[in-house]
Parts: C-alpha cells; structure tokens; sequence
C-alpha cells in the first residue's frame, strides 16, 4: 500500500509539472501574439492610409467618382501657355510668318544640331528630302526647295513639327516649342542657301563674289556662286 501511495504520488507531481509547462507555453505564445499585434498596429496609419486609389468609386459623391473634376479654368504647373504664337505657330488663326523671338546664330546653330538628330532620316541634311530611311524604302517627303515651301509662312513649319503630317508623326513630344522654331529657322537657312539671290548677299561679300565668279568664267569654269546675272545660285 505505501509503495502503491507513492507511485500514484509521483504521477500527480509529474502531470502537475506537465500542467504548468503546458500554461506557461500557452501563456508566452499569447504575451508574444499581443505584443505582435501591439508593433503592427504602431505603423498601422501608414499601411492602410485612408485614401482612395487612382479611379476607385466610392459611395461618398453622388457620383460615385472618388476624383474631382478640376475647377474650370485651372491650368497644370507650368502649362500657362500665354504666347499663342510661340506654342501654336498661328497668329489670328492663321499660320504666322514670324518668330516669336530674336533668330540669333547660336539660335541657328542649335537648329542645325537639332535638325540634324530629327530630321536628316527622312529629309537629309539639305532638306531635298532623299534621307537614309527614304533610301531604305520609306515615302519620300517634299523637297524644302520646291516653291509650295519656300512661300509658305515659317509657322507651318513649326505646325508640321507639332501635330504631324502625312506620313510624319509629331515632334512635340521630343523637340521643346523653342527648338522647334530654331529648327524652322534653319529651315529657312537651308532654302535660301539654294535659293540666295546676289541680292541677298551683304556687300562686304559682293565684290568677294563676283572677282570668284570672273576667275571662274576666265578659266572656261562654271560659276559655282552665281549662276547667271539674276544671282540664282545652283
């Protein structure tokens, strides 16, 4: 019987100690899921912000469109476009025949590099429009020397540039309005360096020109300046 006691004794110890074990686990396993749920809920505002995401409806308008429509008249940063003339290239509805700014050389410069990185594919670098990927197969676009060109008003260039034509797509959203225009500029400079009259040259140069062209004319040589006394040039 005192044997018996003891055992049944032991048993009672053995599960008790089991008992506190097991409580003691279950007791950490709670304090580390509350202290869990404690550090998430400290950023809490900054995971789950109360805001709406890009066209998500609500019910909050009546017209259960989370985004507002902009107050009439608002204009983007930056887009306050004023000058009608340096952003459309027309002037009165029409295509200007002007600058909106001061031609410089370093402005003709820039044109030229422009051109030369946008416009040579297709209209080579003289404009007569005979460029690689025109070489290659692609509709050839018009001489800039033909006459419809050389009288149409420089804004139609600047229109071309922004909105396209024929086969062109538009420009505007590689080349900025202002280089834009420097590239129309130089346009022009390729049309009246085939095109250039005696008269368009400046009389510091005259005198220069025709002792060239009657030494050309001395040597039984085709005149490369002038052509003939009209001043075309070839």
């Amino acid at each position: 019987m005192k044997l018996r006691s003891k055992v049944d004794s032991r048993i009672c110890r053995n599960r008790g100690a089991a008992s506190g074990r097991t409580f003691v686990r279950a007791l950490s396993v709670a304090c580390l899921g509350a202290i869990a749920i404690l550090l998430s809920g400290c950023r809490l505002d900054m995971h789950v912000q109360p805001k709406y995401l890009p066209y998500e409806p609500t019910d909050f308008f009546s017209d259960g469109r989370s985004e507002r429509q902009p107050i009439p008249g608002t204009v983007a940063r930056g887009q306050l476009r004023v000058d009608g003339l340096f952003y459309t290239g027309m002037e009165n509805g029409v295509e200007s025949n002007r600058f909106p700014f001061p031609i410089t050389r370093a402005d003709l410069e820039r044109g030229r590099e422009r051109f030369n990185v946008y416009c040579t594919p297709c209209h080579d670098y003289t404009g007569s429009g005979r460029g690689m990927i025109v070489q290659r197969g692609f509709p050839q676009p018009p001489s800039y020397h033909i006459v419809r060109l050389r009288e149409v008003p420089v804004g139609h260039f600047f229109q071309v540039m922004t909105n396209g034509f024929g086969a062109m797509y538009s420009y505007a959203a590689r080349i900025e309005p202002a280089d834009r225009w420097r590239i129309a500029a130089y346009i022009r400079v390729l049309q009246l360096s085939r095109n250039a009259t005696v008269q368009d040259v400046p009389d510091s140069e005259k005198t220069k020109l025709m002792q060239q062209s009657a030494q050309a004319s001395a040597q039984g040589q085709e005149p490369q300046a002038v052509a003939q006394s009209s001043g075309r040039s070839e």
